[in-house]
């Protein structure tokens, strides 16, 4: 189990050790959308986030890996599913979150999460991409994990407070001497 202090590395960089500051990162990733990632980073020295940032990392420093979680960060964050799903191709990448035990796994639970926050149905075809799962793994995944139906070549997702559309009614309370001024200002000559 992985212990995360970062308050401990916060102010005491010396003990810092990138294998767990990477670490504590993916794990981060495994939790999103919330803002676990990005409070991690902000925990980060200077030194590392600045050449993360650069075009030009040198290989196999702390930077380059965090730069590279950043990229999944933001593919996840845009809903880039299956660019995200290509990242982890990348074998740098893939070292980076195989210290966490079940991520791909956890990946595509919190991508079927996202998706039922904002969806009723989905092409198969668009779903089995972000997922990065086909066939039959593919339909127990969809059925016993998330609880879908799939007919034909369109998986229904059960209605949730998220997914459901709601009519709101926006009630404005302007006063008639509120209108009348405005009136009466589009009709005054400009100084």
């Amino acid at each position: 189990m992985l212990t995360l202090h970062p308050h401990r590395y916060q102010f005491n960089p010396h003990l810092s050790r990138d294998e767990t500051v990477i670490n504590i990162l993916v794990k981060a990733l495994t939790v999103f959308p919330s803002p676990d990632f990005s409070l991690g980073l902000a925990l980060l020295p200077p030194h590392v986030l600045a050449s993360a940032r650069a075009d030009a990392p040198t290989s196999g420093t702390i930077s380059e890996a965090v730069q590279h979680l950043f990229n999944l960060h933001s593919q996840l964050n845009n809903a880039q599913y299956v660019d995200f799903w290509n990242t982890l191709e990348d074998d740098f990448t893939a070292d980076l979150v195989a210290d966490v035990q079940g991520f791909e796994e956890i990946m595509k639970v919190r991508i079927a999460v996202v998706v039922s926050q904002c969806m009723q149905e989905v092409q198969r075809p668009i779903l089995e991409s972000w997922l990065n799962v086909k066939g039959t793994k593919f339909d127990n995944f969809v059925t016993e994990v998330c609880g879908w139906k799939i007919e034909g070549e369109t998986v229904q997702i059960p209605l949730n407070k998220e997914n459901e559309a709601r009519s709101s009614v926006v009630r404005e309370n302007v006063k008639f001497d509120q209108f009348s001024r405005m009136i009466k200002r589009a009709y005054e000559q400009p100084a």
